[in-house]
């Protein structure tokens, strides 16, 4: 573990050595305020809650975390440090999750800094505050999966771009599956267990509860389950590249 720290340090210094966290997080912070408010519309609502924030995070995450997580691989291939760092005492497990921690990290502290939006709901009301923690939870869980499937497309290619695009694609597709424009594609020919398997997959469909303040098992570890398989992926991905 203390290897791991190691990489998590170096990680997460890196992110504000460079003018990517600080751009990460107010690009997070403009948008959250402009969906929440205008477009969420959280003061004309007259509810004491963040739904409206919450409800946008999914599809601020599909473009956000790709971009945030881009680099993380691909640029270590690029430029040659990768195998610097595989030289190192390090394992490629290790290095995974290091690389993992501290980008989830920055998410936690993009979120963290949402707090005036809670403070707000606060004075303007009388929220369900356990509610409020309970999504913002949900939100970074869904963050960390996100970010697995970002990391791991990092690491297939050299090129940041490529890596951004093919994370957006696959993530969209995890987005997407339990909308109604694909569910209607499988109703009236597919069966119900089906439908059910589709709609399973999707983030939307697992972060509505959360967002709404309910940390059901099965939706906790359904994003635990993504992080774990992606990052066993971004593993293998690692490793290959490393035997080559």
């Amino acid at each position: 573990m203390s290897q791991v720290g190691t990489i998590f340090r170096r990680e997460f210094a890196s992110f504000f050595a460079t003018p990517v966290a600080y751009v990460f997080i107010t690009i997070f912070l403009v948008l959250s305020g402009v969906f929440s408010f205008f477009i969420g519309q959280l003061y004309e609502r007259g509810q004491a809650d963040l739904l409206p924030f919450f409800n946008f995070h999914p599809w601020l995450y599909l473009f956000l975390v790709p971009a945030i997580a881009m680099r993380s691989w691909s640029e270590e291939r690029k430029s040659g440090t990768i195998e610097l760092l595989m030289t190192l005492p390090v394992t490629t497990t290790q290095a995974v999750l290091g690389k993992f921690f501290a980008a989830w990290a920055v998410l936690g502290l993009s979120l963290l800094l949402t707090f005036p939006l809670w403070l707000t709901v606060n004075y303007l009301g009388n929220p369900d505050n356990g509610i409020i923690v309970a999504a913002y939870l949900g939100s970074w869980l869904m963050a960390g999966g996100f970010l697995a499937i970002s990391l791991c497309m990092s690491a297939l290619t050299k090129n940041q771009v490529v890596a951004f695009i093919l994370a957006i694609v696959v993530c969209f597709i995890f987005v997407l599956s339990g909308s109604g424009v694909v569910l209607d594609a499988f109703q009236g020919w597919a069966p119900s267990i089906v439908l059910d398997t589709v709609a399973s997959f999707s983030f939307l469909t697992h972060f509505e509860a959360m967002a709404k303040g309910v940390l059901a098992l099965n939706d906790v570890a359904y994003f635990l389950i993504v992080m774990v398989i992606w990052l066993v992926a971004n593993h293998m991905v690692i490793s290959q590249k490393k035997a080559d």
